[in-house]
This record gives C-alpha cells, structure tokens and sequence, in this order.
C-alpha cells in the first residue's frame, strides 16, 4: 500500500503535493465504482484537505455536495481510502470553497457499471428515532403491526396529515424494519413525481415494460406525497393496475399524503376506494411536549446540547410542523456558531425575535447565476430542455425563488425556464415550499444560496 505508517501520514498532512497525490489515488478507486456523470458531480469538486492521525477531512464545495455524498458515498469513500492506506480511517466531510484548491483531472473515459437496482432508504429516518407522542401513536402502532406482517396487516397503509409532522420518517422507518427483517426484499421508495415522471419517460421511450417490471415486481412499494397524482388520467391509470398486481401479491404497500383519499380532488373514484380500503391513519401536529421531545432528539443528533429552556421557546414558536422547528433549530444552531455565541437562552430568543433578512433588489438573470454557480451547472442546461435528475432541484429552486423571492408571475417564470408550462412552475414552486422546511439538507442548501443572493 501507498501509505502505510504514521510518519508518512503526517507528511500527507504538511505536504499539499502527497495530499493531492493520495487523493488522486482513492478517486481512481472510486471511478471503478461509478459512471462518468455522477462522479464528476459528486467528487469533482471535492479535495482532501488533511489527514490527522486515522481521520481523512474531505472538503466539499456547497452543503448540498456534503450532504449527499455522506448519504450515497460514505462508505464507498471509506472503502477506497482503506484500500490505498492499508489501514482503518474515518472520513469527515466539511463545507469548504475549493477555488483554490488544484483539482484531480478526471479520466474522461472509463468502464461503468449496469445500474444498480438497489433502492436505498434515508438512513435517518428509522423507527428507532421516531418521538412518538399523543398526536401519532396510532400511526406508530400501525406501523409497527405492518412490520410484523407485512402485505398481510393493513395493505394498504395510506398515511395523511399536514405539512412536516413526520409521515416520511414514518413511512421509511417501516422500509427500514422490514428490510432489516428480510435485506433480500425488493423495495421501491418513490415520490409521486418520480413515478409520473417514469411513466411519462416510458411512454417516450415505448418501454412500458420496463416500467411494470420495476414497479410491479415489488415486495414493498413506499409512495409518498400521492395527492400530486390529482388531475394526472395517465399516471392513475397506470398505478391502478400496479396497485392490483401487487395487492394480488401480497407485495405491501405504504402511502403518504397531505390529505385523505376523500379530500384528494381530481382521483378516481377506484384509486380512492382502494386507498380507503386498508388501514388510514392520520397524523397530527406534535403536542407541545413532543415538540420539545423531537428538537432534543435532533439536537443530540446534530452533536448539540441546548438548554430545556432552550428547546421549549423554539417548541412554542411552531404549533403545526416539525420541519419548520427543524429549520429553526438548524439555523439557530449555524448562527449561533457563526458568531461564536454561546447557545443560552438570551441568545436563542434574540434569534427567534429577528424578522427575516430581505433579498436584495435582484435580475431573474442573477438568480440563475448564483444557481448556476451553486450547483456547477450551465446556464443553457438550467434553462434548457434536458431533463437529466441533477437538474430537477436546480430549477425548481430556481422557480422557487423567482416566485418567492422576486414576486414574479408563474407565467414569466415558465418563459424565463425555456418556455416551460406554468402548471410546472407552480408544482415546483409548492414541492420546494415543503422541502425547505423537510430536512437540514434542503434547509442548509437554501440558507446558502440565499446567502450568496444578499451579497450580489
């Protein structure tokens, strides 16, 4: 191996030329694992920056980057730096700007693999860390008997409620159960978008057969957000039939929703029947003492210790969804670690007492910019026909923001967007509403492009 005692880990950590070096070498290894698109979206902007003792600290240029490599690419990364050291190590992502970093040239042509068919479930979201309280112990007491007998207790098992109470978390801590149960199971975890969208790309494609045989091959089928097939003939007509073929199966399935069957317009009348034919159980928004409960468990989660005081200020400024105290939380843990304040009471109801920084006066043609530059894209590709998964966030923030930010008419903004339709502007527009207020991950990313929109 390249580097296998601690002297010459120390010389990796003074020499910026060894770094580059080693670091060029675990990439290689990373190469043989991935195709050409998603390496180069993933790692191409990364770096190692030092190693201490047994720990690698790779830089990535935005939050979006960290945050997704953690979740897709840990391991493999792990894996690759073991390899060429000879030796365990733990790697540490951080947020770092690499513009003056030399970054590894990349092979432009190198051997991928068959795409795997593995669907991987957020490892954060697990029954284990669920809080459970009075306003989703039904819920949880479902999800714990569908674990026990899957495709036979409650199939399906459609889960509804408002914004951020936790119905993801629900739905994929089962995914989470079951597999650990049975890891030979085929799982399918999707957003009604991404099942439109594969329908739709079937229909262009003519393969249709390849889409039945993804879906209705399943041995458990994770749905979320459902109300988005409102309206949508096609896609409904062709989850019936899926929908049939797995419940002939035993094959089990999960549903969430902002609302019940009943409430969802534009359904079919046999979609919503076989929905209401399982179990329905709805979820609703945290009491005040599970509130505090959920923050606690993140905080411990996010590494930080806040006063109980603490919690219960931020617990009673949100009386509906857990992502937007989630939100909370993450932004005043940032800013208070930002300014190298103390995390007390005084300062965390300081925060809580500040109105919202406006954006300033800014050009739709800045926007697209700063996003641009963000996510490493070019302008033509953002505005632009294609229709590749890297892009989809880029330009539903972008909607987002034009929308939100700038006040501009979902009508302009489709023009802007390559002459999109403005019923596409509004779902993306809704979709990243919701996302922002979902997790850390989006929360962060958003925190940062809007920081970088109040420098211009």
């Amino acid at each position: 191996m390249w580097i296998t005692d601690p002297s010459k880990t120390d010389h990796v950590k003074g020499s910026r030329m060894e770094k580059l070096k080693l670091w060029q070498k675990i990439t290689v290894e990373i190469k043989h694992e991935l195709d050409q698109a998603n390496f180069k979206t993933w790692f191409g902007n990364c770096f190692l920056k030092e190693v201490v003792d047994d720990i690698l600290v790779i830089t990535a240029p935005s939050a979006f980057i960290k945050e997704q490599v953690t979740l897709r690419y840990l391991d493999l990364l792990t894996e690759a730096a073991e390899k060429i050291l000879g030796k365990k190590v733990k790697i540490e992502l951080v947020v770092e700007s690499n513009n003056n970093h030399k970054t590894v040239p990349v092979e432009e042509i190198f051997e991928a693999p068959a795409p795997s068919q593995i669907n991987i479930l957020n490892p954060k979201y697990t029954l284990e860390n669920f809080v459970v309280g009075m306003s989703n112990n039904v819920a949880f007491a479902a999800a714990q008997a569908v674990v026990q007998n899957p495709g036979i207790s409650y199939n399906p098992l459609f889960i509804y409620g408002g914004t951020g109470v936790g119905k993801t978390h629900l739905m994929l801590g089962i995914g989470h159960a079951i597999l650990k149960k049975n890891p030979a199971l085929k799982v399918i975890y999707c957003s009604s978008e991404q099942f439109t969208n594969d329908f739709v790309s079937a229909i262009q494609n003519h393969r249709m057969g390849d889409l039945r045989a993804k879906y209705r091959l399943a041995q458990l089928l994770l749905i979320d957000d459902i109300q988005f097939f409102s309206g949508r003939e096609g896609t409904q007509e062709e989850f019936f039939h899926t929908f049939n073929e797995l419940q002939s199966k035993n094959s089990q399935m999960i549903i969430t929703s902002d609302r019940s069957p009943h409430e969802i317009a534009k359904l079919e009348d046999r979609l919503r029947s076989r929905f209401a034919g399982g179990l329905m159980v709805d979820i609703q928004p945290p009491d005040f003492d599970t509130r505090v409960a959920i923050l606690k468990a993140k905080a411990n989660e996010w590494g930080t210790t806040l006063p109980e005081e603490a919690l219960k200020l931020i617990a009673a400024s949100s009386e509906v969804s857990i992502r937007e105290l989630e939100g909370k939380l993450l932004q005043i843990i940032q800013v208070l670690k930002a300014q190298n304040l103390p995390t007390t009471t005084e300062n965390i109801t300081l925060f809580l007492n500040k109105t919202p920084k406006k954006l300033p006066a800014l050009s739709h043609q800045q926007v697209l910019t700063i996003i641009c530059h963000y996510f490493n894209l070019a302008n033509k590709d953002l505005i632009g026909p294609k229709r590749q998964k890297e892009l989809v966030l880029p330009r539903h923030l972008a909607m987002y923001i034009l929308s939100e930010e700038l006040g501009m008419t979902v009508e302009r903004i489709g023009q802007i967007l390559g002459g999109r339709d403005h019923t596409t502007v509004m779902h993306a527009r809704d979709k990243i509403k919701n996302l922002i207020t979902k997790d850390k991950e989006m929360q962060q990313i958003f925190i940062e492009i809007k920081q970088e929109l109040s420098t211009n």
